[in-house]
């Protein structure tokens, strides 16, 4: 279902019972049909020989062209036998050009003229059109927020970037596309309508995919087409606007945004717990440029999408469309698998690392691969904590006692370094890094306590929050909340 969501051109070799019981529900038996449908572009079960070229064919190409994964359900039996099939080279064609016909790039360059004001949203569609983006939004003098799949592509080396919206939001973002006078959503399927404007702004949506167009909300004009390809062509045709107080206002607003985000990184060094956000940032300092990042469905997604920096050679990656569990380290482990030697990070949470990960460690340290796991051990289910309290509820059930991560790491025959001193976290986090010849698991006890804040809280989540609060108090849990008030109002 991850590759599904997130467009991963994956092929699955799944075993299947031989073909003489099919059908008669022995041990192990099921429907590959049935039980992959909801995640599979393509199943095939392999019952003859004959099928395999055709069906590794299609395979091939439904799981390349159209991007996710693929289903071969093959029979032990069929697996073992002989066929006299010629190799066939399979050509993958290169994407082919797509942009909106001459009658709507028109209408879209006239819509553009006419307002006064601009602001780009962009998400994963502006894959490969990173320059274009900016070279419209210098030329249009529009500040460019982006989805969280969109941040790698659009946050570096772009003087316009006002950060993201949405729970984890950050920076300007929020205001720069709710007050433009015309908005463009470039290759993005953002699922939080509550952040996008309503009928004052007018909107253009641009997108490959016709079914992403209009929604997460209404548009004034849906266009089919390649990001990069479309903009070719508009920058041709569009005219450049003088006017940059728009622009300049929402600069400045996410200037002043970042300078807050940064008060605990700053003063990070001096405080215990451990401020996730100081690791954070340490760590994507450390990092190599060409670095690989993967984090957990939890917190650790928003510290990586606050903390840590894209480059045009860095990468990040997450459930972000599914937001399935505990995929930070095996998501580390396929890409040191995929790319040897270059530099991996899982920036895990500690909940989702002893749901899955363990295993998988054993696993790392046979094949010897450098994965650099970090939790962030809070012994709590943060993300759904604060779930929980956006609910207006008494967090339940989701604390616990994580155990000491390094000593179970250093058992399996991984490196471990624990970190508990603040002034520790640079030189481990650099130890870590520079450890070759197979795993690390890097334990930071961090502040439990610690909140993300973003740039703009919607009325219903400020509401179940206080509720919450309110709640607690009520409880008997007024410790927790004078902490929680304590560690997230920047009085240390």
């Amino acid at each position: 279902m991850d590759a599904r969501k997130e467009r991963a051109p994956v092929i699955a070799i799944a075993g299947d019972v031989e073909t003489s019981i099919l059908d008669t529900f022995t041990l192990e038996e099921l429907n590959p049909y049935k039980f992959f449908d909801t995640a599979s572009l393509y199943t095939a079960r392999l019952v003859d020989p004959e099928q395999a070229r055709s069906v590794f064919n299609t395979a091939i190409r439904t799981a390349i062209l159209e991007k996710g994964p693929t289903v071969i359900s093959l029979p032990g039996n069929i697996a073992a036998m002989d066929v006299e099939v010629e190799s066939t080279h399979i050509t993958i064609p290169t994407t082919p050009l797509l942009r909106p016909a001459d009658g709507d790039l028109n209408r879209l360059v006239d819509m553009i003229h006419d307002a006064e004001t601009v602001a780009i949203f962009g998400g994963d569609g502006c894959r490969h059109a990173h320059d274009e983006v900016i070279e419209l939004a210098e030329k249009l003098k529009a500040p460019v927020g982006y989805a969280l799949r969109g941040k790698q592509w659009l946050e570096h080396d772009n003087p316009n970037a006002v950060g993201m919206t949405g729970l984890i939001g950050y920076g300007g973002a929020y205001g720069a596309i709710n007050e433009a006078e015309l908005l463009l959503l470039l290759g993005t399927d953002f699922p939080f309508s509550e952040f996008l404007p309503g009928k004052k702004v007018t909107k253009i949506q641009i997108d490959r995919n016709p079914k992403h167009i209009g929604r997460r909300t209404s548009v004034d004009l849906g266009l089919v087409g390649d990001i990069k390809t479309t903009l070719s062509a508009l920058l041709k045709l569009v005219n450049e606007k003088t006017d940059e107080r728009f622009l300049a206002k929402h600069i400045e607003e996410t200037n002043s945004f970042h300078n807050l985000l940064q008060h605990y990184v700053e003063k990070g060094p001096g405080i215990k717990p451990i401020r996730p956000e100081f690791l954070a940032k340490t760590l994507s300092d450390l990092a190599a440029d060409d670095a690989l990042f993967f984090a957990d469905t939890g917190t650790a997604v928003i510290w990586l999408a606050r903390h840590i920096s894209g480059g045009r050679d860095r990468r990040l990656f997450g459930s972000f469309s599914w937001a399935s569990m505990a995929n930070a380290a095996p998501n580390a482990f396929g890409a040191q698998l995929a790319y040897p030697g270059r530099q991996t990070i899982a920036l895990c949470g500690d909940g989702g690392y002893a749901m899955l990960a363990l295993g998988d460690l054993l696993t790392q340290v046979e094949r010897r691969t450098p994965v650099v796991q970090v939790i962030l051990n809070n012994d709590s289910f943060d993300f759904v904590k604060i779930e929980q309290q956006e609910a207006g509820i008494v967090p339940f059930g989701v604390d616990f006692k994580s155990p000491n991560f390094a000593k179970v790491a250093e058992a399996m025959g991984a490196k471990g370094i624990r970190i508990e001193e603040p002034g520790d976290v640079r030189d481990a986090l650099a130890e870590a890094l520079a450890h070759k010849g197979g795993p690390v698991v890097v334990d930071a006890v961090v502040d439990p306590f610690a909140l993300a804040l973003p740039s703009h809280v919607p009325f219903h989540t400020m509401k179940g929050f206080t509720l919450s609060m309110a709640k607690q108090v009520l409880s008997g849990r007024m410790d927790s909340v004078i902490k929680t008030m304590k560690r997230n109002v920047r009085l240390v």
